[in-house]
C-alpha cells in the first residue's frame, strides 16, 4: 500500500495546488468508488502524514495516474505544495472508503471549496449524467469549473459573494434543483461540515438518498490510532479514515 509517486503535472488553481502523480499499480490494486483518499508523508521529522482526497484516477501503462488537489494550510501541507514535478512522494493508498454509486447512475454532486475535487471522479464515474453544483467564497477561488463542464449534464455554482453565479450557498441550489427534478440516484456531497449538515437536510426533505464525505484530522489513515472519530445517531463512534471518509448522512450526528 505504500508507494514511491513521482509528480509529473503541477498547477495552480485559486488557492489550490493541484497535482498529478505517477502511482505504479494503486489504481488497478486498490481503487473502490471514487471519493478514496490517500496519506501522504510531508516532510521528515515527526510530521503526520497528510489525507488528501483523489480527484480522479486513471489506470495507464506503464504507470497508473491519480490526481489531488489541495490547499497549504499547515506545515505538512506547505511543505507539499513546495514539491514539484520530478520530484516523488511516500504515498498510502488508496485508502478508505468512496460513495456507494454505480456507472449507470445520476446524482446530484454538492461541493463546497476544497471539497469540490474528490466529486469530479464522481462527474466521470458516472459519464456525463450527473449534475454538480459547486459552492466558493468568490469568483477567484473556483477550481475545476471547466472539468465539470465538460464531465456533467449541468453545473451549478454559488458563490458567498455573488461575484459568480449564484449569490448564496450551495443547499439553496440543491432545494431548487430538487423542486425542478427530484429523478437523482442519490445526492453526494463533500465539503465543510455546517455545508454538509444544510444539504442533507435538503436532501432528507425531499426523500433523496444523501451521502457525505467527512473530514477529520488523521494520524494513521488506517484506523489504527483512532483519532479521527465521528460521532453516530445511534451513539456509536466510527473513524473516518477505516469507515468512512464517506458516510450515509442519516448516520451522523450533526449536533455532535
Amino acid at each position: 500500500m505504500e508507494h514511491s509517486c513521482k509528480i509529473v503535472e503541477k498547477d495552480r488553481m485559486g488557492d489550490a495546488v493541484y497535482m498529478v502523480l505517477e502511482a505504479g499499480h494503486m489504481v488497478r490494486a486498490s481503487f473502490r468508488t471514487p471519493g478514496q483518499f490517500v496519506h501522504i508523508k510531508c516532510g521528515d521529522g515527526l510530521l503526520l502524514r497528510r489525507p488528501i482526497s483523489v480527484c480522479t484516477c486513471q489506470e495507464d501503462e506503464p504507470d497508473d495516474l491519480l490526481a489531488i488537489a489541495f490547499e497549504a494550510r499547515g506545515e505538512g501541507t506547505g511543505w507539499l505544495a513546495r514539491r514539484e514535478v520530478g520530484e516523488t512522494l511516500d504515498v498510502l493508498g488508496l485508502l478508505g472508503n468512496g460513495f456507494s454509486m454505480t456507472r449507470e447512475g445520476r446524482y446530484l454532486l454538492v461541493g463546497g471549496g476544497i471539497g469540490v475535487p474528490p466529486l469530479r471522479g464522481c462527474a466521470q464515474y458516472t459519464g456525463g449524467r450527473s449534475t454538480a453544483v459547486l459552492g466558493f467564497r468568490s469568483e477567484d477561488k473556483v477550481i475545476l469549473r471547466n472539468c465539470f463542464e465538460d464531465e456533467c449534464a449541468k453545473v451549478l455554482i454559488a458563490t458567498d459573494d455573488g461575484s459568480l453565479g449564484y449569490h448564496g450557498f450551495v443547499d439553496d441550489l440543491v432545494r431548487r434543483e430538487l423542486e425542478e427534478d427530484r429523478n437523482y440516484d442519490g445526492v453526494l456531497a463533500c465539503g465543510p461540515k455546517p455545508m454538509l449538515k444544510s444539504v442533507a437536510d435538503v436532501a432528507a426533505a425531499f426523500g433523496v438518498p444523501c451521502q457525505v464525505s467527512m473530514e477529520e484530522r488523521m494520524g494513521c489513515g488506517v484506523g489504527a490510532c483512532l483519532v479521527c472519530a465521528c460521532d453516530m445517531k445511534d451513539g456509536s463512534r466510527k473513524h473516518v479514515c477505516k469507515d468512512g471518509p464517506v458516510f450515509d448522512a442519516r448516520e451522523v450526528d450533526w449536533d455532535a
